[in-house]
């Protein structure tokens, strides 16, 4: 269980740091304002004589690259940058090849790190072509949406995407450092932040009721970035992600798998909307987690009481919770059963599901009934 509501941001600090406990390759997370610029002297002290190369996309580059080029440079760090095309089909074999071509040009070593610098699709992007540069390059993370900050930064899944799901090439490749500038998120779309929101809400939904119960009740505080709020929103998500990432760092004793709540749907609705922007991130992995809370529900898992708060929340924050609010047309339920046959946690061809018995209490149920997934995808798929 994931219990962190307790501790509240130190607001006074001028940062946190939160560490990652895995022996000899244990990192920290550091959240705070204005770290961007003082990004030099954070990888001087981490990763002592590594030059660096940023990658980056185009929207964050325009808005953020400067003062990042700049903290380098001062540090005599500055190799160059990378900058690919803004979502998530750059999340690609293509786009790979082409980024490593450009991290060799730049003469990224052995020593050296890769900047990823961005959200998540630059940080998964980025984080797999260290891996597989020079055979492993240091890594520093500096996630620029609120879903990186709290999700896709911490924990070392890194990877591409396939026409057949959602991150099925990649490595377990964890970074030296996290940067996780609060600033930044102003300049993020209503949208973006309300993706980056799910991820947070999935913390409280997958193992710590009393953190759900405070989103509910200052969830408006958090996206006005009111007394406090959204540090602590990010400091609690990074502190209930970075401990289960110790506990279970590959998803071998089944503890960091609750981290995936909603994500087995969510991943096939996002591939059936090839990876676009009908369907965002955070927006599938919403109307998924509401799809789990429902589903135990109808199996006499979960109180109808926890299912409707979870659509009622993610509905009063602007988050989509049905399949029906997928823009254009939707899909079947055996489009849907084909697309999650493809989710990493099947095993000899059964799928695996994150269930809940309540808010707050998340379990991975190895062997799902196909008849009943087939009849509930269904009904859902038809707008009921």
């Amino acid at each position: 269980m994931i219990r962190d509501s307790a501790s509240s941001s130190a607001e006074d600090e001028p940062e946190t740091t939160i560490t990652v406990a895995l022996g000899e390759r244990s990192y920290p997370i550091v959240i705070g304002e204005d770290l961007i610029s003082a990004t030099g002297r954070w990888i001087s002290a981490t990763v002592p004589n590594a030059r660096c190369a940023i990658v980056s996309d185009e929207t964050v580059a325009a808005l953020h690259l400067a003062p990042l080029k700049a903290s380098l440079d001062e540090a005599k760090l500055y190799l160059g940058e990378a900058i690919v095309m803004p979502g998530e089909a750059s999340k690609s074999f293509p786009v790979l090849a082409t980024l490593s071509e450009r991290l060799l040009e730049l003469g990224v070593e052995r020593g050296d790190c890769v900047v990823a610098f961005g959200g998540g699709v630059v940080g998964d992007l980025a984080g797999f072509a260290a891996s597989i540069l020079r055979r492993g390059v240091r890594l520093v993370q500096i996630p620029t949406t609120l879903l990186a900050q709290v999700d896709s930064s911490v924990g070392g899944k890194t990877g591409i995407d396939m026409p057949q799901g959602k991150n099925l090439i990649g490595a377990f490749y964890q970074p030296a450092l996290v940067l996780a500038d609060t600033n930044v998120l102003d300049t993020l779309t209503p949208r973006d932040f309300r993706c980056g929101y799910a991820e947070v809400a999935k913390y409280g939904l997958l193992g710590d009721a009393e953190f759900f119960a405070w989103l509910e009740q200052d969830w408006s505080d958090i996206f006005a970035g009111l007394g406090g709020a959204r540090r602590r929103a990010i400091e609690t998500s990074c502190r209930a992600k970075g401990a289960v990432v110790a506990e279970d760092e590959r998803e071998e004793s089944g503890a960091r798998a609750l981290l995936n709540l909603g994500h087995t749907f969510g991943h096939a609705l996002e591939a059936y909307a090839g990876y676009s922007d009908r369907l965002l991130h955070g927006e599938a992995i919403a109307i998924g987690m509401r799809l789990a809370f429902t589903f135990s529900f109808e199996q006499g898992l979960c109180p109808a009481d926890d299912a409707a708060r979870v659509k009622r929340h993610f509905e009063a924050v602007g988050l989509p919770t049905k399949i029906a609010d997928l823009p254009g047309e939707i899909p079947t339920a055996e489009q849907l059963l084909r697309l999650m046959a493809q989710d990493k946690k099947v095993k000899r061809g059964k799928l695996v599901l994150i269930l809940v018995r309540g808010v707050g209490a998340a379990f991975v149920e190895p062997d799902i009934d196909p008849a009943r997934l087939t009849q509930f995808l269904e009904k859902e798929c038809k707008g009921r």
